[in-house]
């Protein structure tokens, strides 16, 4: 009996181990499917856009899986929009190509988020909406075959006055929406049409290792646009575009503050990143409302900036309510040009509706262990009727071609151990300039400086 007993549990247990593996084989976390097999051709020719988006398909209908871009000997796939599915992750391997349609129509519109509102406009080559656990990696190359797309919008702005970024429809790489738990990590991003990787109302985002490129003169090509998102880490990446290199965005307009589809941008970390080439390191707007809890550290300014770049640019939009705090920069390496600070008004595309213009706040920016050579020191500047208060500049040493700040209207500015081109720096903050017959707003309260550190 014992024998019998003994056979019958082994065989169970064998019988549960194939069961089990047979599980693991075909489980959603190892199930890939490479888009070949259904059809797709690397000649850079034939438009792949339906049998991407059958592979898509076909495994979330097994319940999810990876698509595989495989390398194809340095010929890419040509595709329009495709959409990831539940439980559906990409692959780009190594030395493969995703290479976007130069054709509109190849991107059919849809409503999506884009500049601070939803309209009728192009979803981005790789779409992913509502995916929660999403992956996209791989050390293959998203392009975005922008020239045409760059030049039609030079174009318009020849022919028409007053064109603005929507009225030229452009493509973005990847847009992901509404998903939480997402990891980007990988990727190389080429030549986007208008904006790289837009991320709108996602919690628990890692982007890693990627290497963002855009030409000189390319418009809207934003390296990373963190709109109303929250719990982003952004570390050891390569942005070297024509825009932000980061973007922190929000809603727009005289009644941003009330608008559900945008909470608050926060909790963002960047790290180890290198930015050569673009409008500033991060940038809050030109869409934002409210930004808080950043941090940026142990990040370099290094490349052929000619342009040069903002290591903090804060748009104080002037149409737009606006809470900017708890912004902080460590141990920033510079090696170029540019502008270290810019908090100043941006009217570009001010539409106040018939209401007054709104105040914006600005508070508990610190700016510290930043040493190397640039270009100019920067602007504080407020709206009349807006707070700037508790700014700290903490252990520089900067060489500047323009070492003279402009600094209005702030309080609370908090100087300790910065040298420039070789000198302690001792702040002068004018008071704000308004309108004739009017009392400095913003008090032109004196700065405090500490001893410099021994």
């Amino acid at each position: 009996m014992h024998t019998h007993h003994s056979i019958r549990c082994w065989s169970a247990i064998a019988v549960l181990s194939l069961v089990t593996a047979g599980s693991a084989q075909t489980s959603p976390a190892g199930r890939t499917a490479t888009i070949t097999d259904y059809g797709a051709k690397a000649d850079g020719e034939t438009l792949n856009t339906e049998p991407i988006q059958k592979t898509i398909d076909a495994l979330a209908e097994q319940g999810g899986g990876t698509v595989v871009v495989p390398a194809a000997g340095g010929k890419a796939f040509l595709s329009g929009a495709v959409f990831l599915k539940h439980g559906v992750n990409l692959r780009v391997e190594k030395d493969a190509i995703l290479k976007g349609s130069t054709n509109v129509k190849d991107y059919p519109a849809i409503r999506t988020r884009i500049e601070g509102h939803f309209q009728e406009w192009l979803p981005a080559l790789v779409n992913a909406i509502e995916i929660d656990n999403l992956r996209i990696d791989g050390e293959g190359t998203l392009d975005g075959s922008g020239t045409p797309f760059y030049a039609a919008f030079r174009d318009a702005q020849r022919t028409t006055r007053g064109t603005k970024n929507l009225d030229v429809p452009r493509p973005r790489l990847i847009f992901i929406q509404k998903s939480n738990s997402v990891t980007v990590r990988g990727i190389h991003l080429l030549n986007s049409g208008f904006w790289n990787l837009h991320v709108y109302n996602c919690d628990g985002v890692t982007i890693d290792g990627l290497d963002i490129q855009a030409p000189p003169g390319s418009p809207s090509t934003d390296g990373i646009d963190i709109d109303s998102s929250r719990n982003v880490t952004i570390t050891n990446t390569y942005i070297s575009n024509n825009d932000d290199c980061i973007a922190l965005k929000g809603s727009k307009g005289p009644f941003a503050a009330q608008d559900k589809d945008s909470p608050p941008v926060e909790h963002i970390r960047v790290s180890n990143c290198t930015f050569a080439m673009g409008g500033s390191l991060v940038t809050c707007g030109s869409e934002a409302t409210f930004v808080r809890d950043v941090v940026v550290e142990n990040c370099t300014i290094a490349g052929p900036n000619s342009r040069g770049i903002n290591m903090l640019r804060l748009k104080l939009r002037t149409d737009t309510p606006q809470v900017y705090e708890d912004i902080h920069y460590k141990n920033i390496m510079l090696d170029g040009m540019g502008t270290l600070i810019n908090v100043s008004p941006w009217t570009q595309y001010e539409d106040l509706m018939g209401q007054p213009r709104p105040a914006h706040t600005v508070r508990n920016i610190t700016l510290t262990d930043i040493k190397g050579t640039f270009g100019s020191f920067g602007t504080i500047r407020p709206n009349p009727g807006d707070t700037i208060e508790h700014i700290t500049l903490e252990n520089w040493d900067v060489k500047l071609t323009r070492p003279v700040p402009s600094f209005a209207g702030m309080k609370d500015l908090v100087v300790k151990n910065v040298k420039v081109n070789g000198e302690a720096y001792i702040p002068e903050i004018a008071p704000m300039s308004v309108g004739r017959g009017d009392a400095p707003a913003g008090g032109g309260a004196p700065a405090t400086t500490a001893p410099p550190a021994r």
